[in-house]
C-alpha cells in the first residue's frame, strides 16, 4: 500500500506548529528578529570583564539570541521532519540551520573572554545576585581553564575542528553510501539485495540459513574494505589523542568526560561490574541455545527471537491508555501532563511520505516538546511511546522549572527518563498478564533491551578504552591489532558462543565510535532507570524522581542523579540492575525450560 502524502494525514495524528508560529509569516518575522540581535550579540564582545552588571548584559544578550534562534530552528527542522521532501521546507531548515550556526561563530569570543577574567575578580562577580541564574554555567567554564590555551592556539584548534571530522565523514560516506551488499535468498526462495537497513531484520530469521547468510555476506564486506576502516577509525583516535594531549588531560577519555565532570573512575568501574554480572549473560545464551535446540550457538544466532511471535496488536489509542495506567506511579501532575500530550498534538503518530523514521522527542522552551513517532501497532510501538515520552516530559519540566540557559539536559541523564517509562511499562504488563505465551514475550523484550543497552554497549565502551590505550602506548591500531581485541571481548561477553572470524570485524560498522567515549551513558543511564523505577515502585513516591526531572542542567549529571537516589560513583547502581536482570532470566527460565 503506498504511503499517504503529509496534507493526506488526519490533522488529530499530526504536530500542532502553530504553538510555536501562528504561521510561516510569524516565523520569518522572527528569523528577521534573530538575524538582528546577532549583531547585537557581536557587540557585547570585549565587555564582559568590566564589571559583574556588564557580564550578566552580556550573557543576557547571547542567551535571549539562543533562545529566538533555537525557536526558529526548531520550528524550521520540525517541519521538514514532517516531509523531508517538501523543497519549502527544505529551504527553511537550510536557512534556520545556517542562523544557528552564525549565531555560534558570533558568540565564540563568549568563553575565552570568561576565562580571560582573573580567578578572584570572577568570583567576585559571581557574588553578585543578578548572575545567579549564570552561576553553574560560568562554574564549568572556568573548571576548563587549566585545559584551555592562549587565544591564537585555541583559533588554530579551531580551525583544526573541520579536519579532525574527516575520518566520521569518510565512514560515513564509505559505509552509507560507497558500500553496496550481494544478494542473498530469504525464507521464500527469493533472491534480496542485502542492506544495512534489511540486514537487522534478517539476522533476526527463524530460517537459520537466511540469519547466517545475511551475517556472512554483510560482515565480509566490511572485512573487504577493512584495512580502510581501520584507517579511518585509527586517525579518529589520533584526532581524539591529540586534543587530549594539547589541553593537558591525562588521556582521551578524561577528555571526553570532563564536559559532563565525570570521574574516568565511574567509567572504569561500569567496566568492572558488568564483567561481574558475565555469569548471567552466559546463563541467558545457554537458555537461548536449548530452546532454538543448537548444539553450538554461533553470533548469527544472538539475535533471533527466542519467544514466538504472540498476537500482541496494540492500536494507537490502546497504547495511550495502556502508557499512562503503568505511569499511573509517577503521580497525578505527571499524568495531567500525559493528557495534555495526547490532546494538544505534541504527538505525530503515523508513518507518512517523507517523514523521518523512527522516533524521538524534541524540547521547545518555552513551548512543549514535539514526539515524532511512526506507530504501527506493535507492542514495541507502545514501549517506544512510553520511551519517547520519558524523554518528552524530562524536557516539559526541566523548561518549567529553569530558565532557558539551564534547562537542557545532558546526554548522561537522559536516557534514565525515557528508559524509567519503558521499567514501568514491563513491570506493569507483568502485574496484569497471567498467559506464559505473552509474559515469556514481556520478560524477552526486557532481557534483549538488557543486554543490548548494558552488555553490548559496556563491550563497545571496553573496545574504545582499548584502542585508544593501545594508541598511547604505541601499539599501531592496524585491521589486524583491533580486530584482535574486538575478538577477545567477544569471547569474554558471550562466552558459550562461537566466536567467528567475521564478528572479529564488526567494530567497524559501529558509528559511535568516531565520537569518543559517549556510548558508556547508554549502559549507566539503563542501570540507573531500574534502580528508580524499583525504588518508585517499592516506596510509591516518585517526588525524588520528579525533582530530578526537573533539574535540566542546572547542575553536574551525577549530582542531578544523587537527586534521584543514584550514586553513580559506587558500584551498586550497576550490580542491582544486574540482579535485576538475572531475576527475570529465571523467570523466563522457569517458562520456558518447565522448570
Amino acid at each position: 500500500m503506498e504511503l499517504k502524502k503529509r496534507n493526506e494525514m488526519d490533522p488529530k495524528y499530526q504536530w500542532d506548529y502553530t504553538h510555536m508560529f501562528e504561521s510561516k509569516e510569524a516565523w520569518e518575522k522572527a528569523f528577521q528578529e534573530a538575524q538582528g540581535l546577532i549583531s547585537k550579540v557581536q557587540g557585547v564582545a570585549g565587555t564582559l570583564g568590566e564589571s559583574a552588571e556588564s557580564l550578566k548584559k552580556g550573557l543576557d544578550t547571547v542567551y535571549q539570541a539562543f533562545e529566538k534562534t533555537e525557536l526558529v530552528y526548531l520550528y524550521a527542522y520540525l517541519h521538514k521532519s514532517g516531509d523531508n521532501g517538501d523543497p519549502e521546507y527544505q529551504d527553511m531548515a537550510a536557512r534556520a540551520t545556517k542562523l544557528l550556526v552564525q549565531l555560534e561563530t558570533a558568540t565564540s569570543f563568549l568563553d575565552p573572554e570568561i576565562l580571560a577574567i582573573p580567578e578572584d575578580k570572577l568570583n567576585e562577580y559571581l557574588e553578585y545576585e543578578g548572575l545567579k541564574t549564570y552561576r553553574h554555567k560560568i562554574h564549568n567554564i572556568a573548571r576548563g581553564r587549566a585545559h584551555t590555551l592562549d587565544a591564537e592556539k585555541e583559533r588554530i584548534l579551531a580551525m583544526l575542528g573541520d579536519a579532525a571530522q574527516t575520518p566520521s565523514d569518510s565512514f560515513e560516506m564509505l559505509e552509507s553510501v560507497d558500500m553496496t551488499f550481494p544478494k542473498i535468498v530469504d525464507e521464500n526462495g527469493n533472491e534480496v539485495e542485502l542492506t544495512h537497513g534489511n540486514f537487522t531484520v534478517y539476522r533476526e530469521s527463524k530460517d537459520r540459513r537466511v540469519r547466517q547468510e545475511a551475517f556472512e555476506k554483510y560482515f565480509g564486506e566490511f572485512k573487504r574494505y577493512i584495512n580502510t576502516f581501520a584507517a579511518m577509525y585509527s586517525g579518529s583516535v589520533k584526532f581524539d589523542s591529540f586534543y587530549s594531549d594539547v589541553r593537558n588531560f591525562n588521556d582521551p577519555c578524561e577528555a571526553a568526560l570532563f564536559g559532563s565532570n565525570v570521574p574516568v573512575s565511574v567509567y572504569e568501574q561500569l567496566i568492572e561490574a558488568v564483567h561481574s554480572g558475565l555469569k548471567t549473560m552466559r546463563r541467558y545464551l545457554e537458555l537461548r541455545k536449548k530452546v532454538l535446540g543448537l548444539e553450538e550457538m554461533d553470533m548469527y544466532d544472538l539475535y533471533t527471537p527466542i519467544v514466538d511471535e504472540v498476537d500482541y496488536k496494540v492500536p494507537y489509542e490502546d497504547a495511550k491508555v495502556l502508557v499512562k495506567e503503568a505511569l499511573k506511579p509517577l503521580g497525578e501532575g505527571y499524568q495531567k501532563l500525559l493528557d495534555k500530550a495526547y490532546t494538544e498534538n505534541w504527538i505525530d503518530v503515523y508513518e507518512n511520505k517523507g517523514k523521518t523514521t523512527g522516533a524521538f522527542s524534541c524540547g521547545v522552551y518555552g513551548v512543549h516538546p514535539y514526539v515524532l513517532l511512526n506507530y504501527t501497532d506493535t507492542l514495541d510501538d507502545a514501549f517506544t511511546l512510553a520511551h519517547e515520552l520519558g524523554h518528552a516530559m524530562h524536557s516539559y519540566l526541566s523548561s518549567q522549572a529553569q530558565d532557558y540557559v539551564n534547562h537542557d539536559y545532558r546526554i548522561l541523564v537522559a536516557e534514565v527518563a525515557s528508559t524509567v517509562n519503558e521499567v514501568l511499562l514491563t513491570k506493569y504488563l507483568l502485574s496484569k498478564e497471567t498467559d506464559k505465551k505473552r509474559r515469556a514475550y514481556i520478560l524477552n523484550h526486557f532481557l534483549e533491551g538488557f543486554r543490548l543497552t548494558v552488555f553490548r554497549q559496556t563491550l563497545f565502551a571496553e573496545f574504545e578504552k582499548k584502542a585508544h590505550d593501545m594508541y598511547k602506548s604505541g601499539v599501531s591500531l592496524t585491521a589486524k591489532s583491533l580486530s584482535k581485541v574486538y575478538r577477545e571481548l567477544n569471547e569474554l561477553y558471550y562466552e558459550g558462543a562461537k566466536v567467528n572470524d567475521l564478528i572479529d570485524v564488526e567494530w567497524a560498522r559501529i558509528p559511535h565510535f568516531y565520537r569518543a567515549f559517549y556510548v558508556y551513558q547508554y549502559a549507566t543511564g539503563f542501570c540507573s532507570a531500574v534502580a528508580i523505577a524499583d525504588k518508585i515502585l517499592e516506596t510509591g513516591d516518585p517526588s525524588d524522581y520528579l525533582k530530578f526531572l526537573s533539574l535540566g542542567g542546572s547542575d553536574y549529571p551525577l549530582e542531578e542523579l544523587k537527586v534521584a537516589g543514584i550514586d553513580l560513583t559506587k558500584p551498586e547502581p550497576v550490580a542491582n540492575a544486574l540482579k535485576v536482570f538475572d531475576e527475570s532470566l529465571s523467570e523466563l527460565e522457569a517458562i520456558l525450560l518447565g522448570e
